[in-house]
């Protein structure tokens, strides 16, 4: 399994950017949904990066078995 790490900027107006890493699909949306949770804060702009495209095996092999299950 990849690492899983955040990159966290604050800004001096006061502005955090959150960047997942080694987050692949919806689940990075998740992760940093919950750190702005935990800060309190709002989104203001979502840029997805080329990991969003990316299915993790976990994800695959659950749609193998869905696909599967109606053969």
């Amino acid at each position: 399994m990849a690492k899983e790490e955040f990159e966290i900027e604050i800004r001096s107006n006061g502005e955090v950017s959150i960047k997942t890493i080694g987050i692949k699909g919806t689940d990075c949306l998740e992760a940093a949904n919950q750190i702005v949770r935990m800060i309190q804060g709002r989104e203001i702009e979502s840029v997805r990066t080329s990991e969003f495209y990316e299915l993790d095996s976990t994800h695959v092999d659950n749609m193998n078995q869905t696909w599967n299950r109606w053969e």
